[in-house]
């Protein structure tokens, strides 16, 4: 697995990655959700940070990691490939290359909040509505030390 620059055409390949982790971790979020914010994944969140991706021996993307502004604002990965150190990959290279410190994280996706307290995140604040005014309680964590 090497980790890669994101390139426009690389956009539909991460919804793909993205739409298979939702499904597999926020089992919150309903199929309209999900069809509202595809659009503006693709058309907005992605050309809005700095993206990064993984790459598996047969060219595919399996995970990728978004960041503006010191804040991780995306990082999915295919569900197929959980546990096996893309996401440590990601937020160390986030962390340590582009100065990442800050994460909101669903506060209804427990493997995610648990992954970043793992890897020496705290939670700082809670807003009861994601920045759309949804009703997915957000947590806002940031790094220790």
């Amino acid at each position: 697995m090497q980790l890669e620059n994101v390139r426009p055409e690389d956009y539909a390949e991460m919804l793909d990655v993205w739409e298979n982790s939702v499904r597999a971790t926020h089992d919150f979020i309903s199929e309209d959700d999900i069809a509202f914010f595809k659009p503006m994944i693709i058309e907005q969140a992605f050309p809005a940070v700095t993206l990064r991706c993984v790459k598996n021996e047969a060219g595919s993307i399996v995970g990728f990691v978004g960041v503006h502004d010191a804040k991780i604002e995306m990082l999915f990965i295919l569900n197929e490939v959980r546990g096996q150190g893309v996401g440590k990959l990601l937020l160390r290279y986030a962390m340590e290359q582009l100065g990442a410190t800050e994460v909101d994280v669903n506060e209804q996706n427990p493997q995610a909040v648990g992954f970043y307290q793992h890897m020496g995140f705290k939670i700082i604040t809670r807003s009861p509505l994601d920045s759309m005014g949804k009703p997915f309680p957000i947590l806002h964590m940031k790094l220790e030390g």
